[in-house]
């Protein structure tokens, strides 16, 4: 996954080389755009914010993230909005 901290507003940008580019509003200070990204892609998927967790890349904008309770291709669908 690819992050764009201090974008206009959070969203999914889409796929690009092969990954899901996301971008969050929050400033990449003191962990805020981390925190910010565990909590839009929690309510983006529909689970809770525990289930969201950044295995890699805390501090660069390409992370490694891991979601308890879906496999990819529930993943996929949630974010696909199906």
């Amino acid at each position: 996954m690819r992050v764009q901290p201090r974008a206009p507003r959070d969203r999914i940008a889409g796929v690009k080389a092969g990954a899901l580019t996301v971008r969050i509003a929050a400033p990449p200070v003191d962990g805020e755009a981390n925190a910010a990204l565990v909590r839009f892609l929690a309510r983006a998927l529909g689970v809770p914010a525990a289930a969201v967790e950044l295995r890699h890349g805390l501090s660069g904008r390409d992370k490694l993230v891991q979601v308890t309770g879906l496999d990819a291709a529930g993943l996929r669908r949630r974010l696909a909005g199906d």
